[in-house]
């Protein structure tokens, strides 16, 4: 009861087989899609989460923002503006960087630096380097595309 043009067999006619094998494959992706359902539904944060990482991302962008400033003032009192030597610089970080945490934890008895805040500052600083470098890339693309 097949019909064949030419080589290719006629799709709308199928034997019992091939509609059990269908059957078959619509019920096992019907499960997995009910599987990938239940998992986005519990994966989605609740109102309280979603504002407990508001609230961490505005905490470490004030944190990378007073950091640049410390660094900045401090930097902009050296003869030349930049630090004389990598140590200096290395110190000048770190003194930059507790005096950040200092200023953020005001209220807060500070004996002990959160390492969570450290590596909120670290991430921030690594980001804030690749925007400048992806910046500097597209002006020089806009740049060579002008001369």
């Amino acid at each position: 009861m097949t019909e064949e043009y030419g080589h290719i067999p006629d799709g709308f006619l199928l034997n019992p087989e091939d509609i059990q094998e269908l059957r078959k494959q619509k019920y096992e992706i019907t499960e997995y899609a009910k599987e990938k359902l239940k998992k986005l539904m519990n994966d989605n944060p609740t109102h309280e989460e979603m504002i407990e990482e508001a609230a961490r991302r505005e905490k470490s962008n004030r944190v990378l923002a007073r950091y640049n400033d410390f660094y900045n003032l401090e930097c902009s009192g050296l003869s030349h503006g930049t630090p004389i030597t990598p140590e200096f610089q290395q110190a000048m970080t770190l003194e930059c960087m507790l005096d950040t945490l200092r200023c953020e934890n005001l209220n807060h008895e500070f004996d002990m630096v959160p390492t969570a805040d450290i590596n909120d500052l670290i991430e921030a600083l690594y980001q804030q380097g690749k925007d400048y470098l992806q910046r500097v890339k597209e002006f020089k693309d806009s740049a060579e595309g002008v001369a």
